[in-house]
């Protein structure tokens, strides 16, 4: 995996814009170059005939519109950010995008508040996604570690940032609780403490470039997707109860994985600065997962029962989705080639 075409944004951002990926992130690429104008409304059925989670069009237009509540985008008029015509836009990708994601989920059982923490283990448990932690441990490459640690970038340099919208949108000991978390993801609000800190460091024990947004171009939907999800829940005040789901999964089946990923880099004989982002994980979030389960998501159950099926589908969603992201990388490595996308990789070569 060739760096030099994964230059460019600075540490901390914000990121260059993209390339497009299809006619509706192509357009908006094109207006976001301009002061905030009125957008052309698509055709009404642009995104009728698409798999939401893997269209590269659909979830990148997502992107689009939701890294303007973060960090925004180089050269880009912060105006932008709630331009009507474009919250429109987001929200015609949005319909789709969430209506993939509670199929994905499936039925779910119905509980009452204080078997949420149960209902949720139940959830974790039942997931039998691919062995990509297993893989990474055992038998990956350098160069396909590498290209795991680009995906992840996309998420692991804002960690914790889409979950912290549920903040404001909580209160009394659910609040409480995902501050706990957040507190330990910002390292206690020391720099080189913070996860996303130590994932760059990660990054450049493994020669990756660091800058925020770097690898935005090479990772395809699914990647786009796993990010997407937790910026749909924690931008949509409706879908709390889905936020704290999401991250009570994400959580709870934190510990083991990251124990394999470091491994894994000890076997291909990183030291202990590259591993200190995974073996910072095996520990906090096996802390994490309790307080997420109990405290978090069975605080918001008693408080508002009505949410519960929210938590529920959160869970879920979550696991679903990094299912596909993981059968994503594993069938290309197991054909032997790259998890980036080709014609990314395709311009590098040239």
């Amino acid at each position: 995996m060739s760096d030099v075409a994964a230059t460019g944004p600075g540490l901390y951002g914000p990121a260059v814009l993209p390339r497009p990926r299809g006619q509706v992130s192509a357009a908006l690429i094109q207006a976001l170059r301009r002061p905030p104008h009125d957008l052309p409304s698509p055709p009404a059925d642009v995104f009728a005939a698409v798999d939401p989670i893997r269209d590269e069009d659909l979830q990148l237009t997502l992107f689009l519109c939701y890294e303007l509540h973060y960090r925004g985008w180089q050269g880009v008029d912060e105006g932008w950010e709630w331009q009507p015509s474009l919250t429109a836009l987001r929200a015609r990708a949005e319909a789709p995008f969430e209506q993939a994601l509670r199929r994905l989920a499936g039925p779910l059982p119905v509980v009452t508040p204080e078997v949420v923490p149960r209902a949720l283990a139940e959830v974790v448990a039942a997931d039998d996604g691919p062995p990509l932690a297993a893989t990474l441990q055992r038998r990956a490459s350098l160069e396909q570690f590498r290209e795991f640690v680009a995906h992840r970038s996309i998420y692991h340099l804002k960690e914790a940032d889409p979950h912290s919208w549920g903040i404001p949108r909580l209160g009394g000991p659910a609040k409480a609780a995902l501050i706990e978390i957040q507190v330990d993801e910002y390292g206690g609000g020391r720099l080189e403490r913070m996860h996303a800190e130590l994932f760059r460091t990660t990054m450049s024990r493994l020669g990756l470039a660091t800058g925020y947004g770097a690898y935005l171009d090479a990772v395809g939907a699914v990647t786009l997707a796993t990010t997407n999800m937790i910026s749909l829940f924690g931008l949509h005040r409706r879908l709390r109860g889905a936020l704290l789901g999401h991250l009570a999964a994400f959580e709870m089946t934190s510990s083991l994985p990251n124990r394999r990923y470091g491994n894994g880099l000890r076997r291909l004989g990183l030291d202990e600065v590259a591993t200190a982002f995974y073996d910072e994980h095996v520990e906090a979030d096996a802390v994490h997962e309790q307080i997420a389960a109990h405290d978090l998501c069975g605080s918001l159950a008693r408080a508002e029962p009505a949410l519960i099926p929210d938590i529920l589908f959160g869970a879920a969603a979550c696991l679903a989705v990094d299912g596909i992201f993981a059968a994503h990388l594993l069938r290309a490595w197991e054909a032997g080639h790259s998890s980036l996308r080709p014609a990314v990789a395709t311009a590098r070569a040239a």
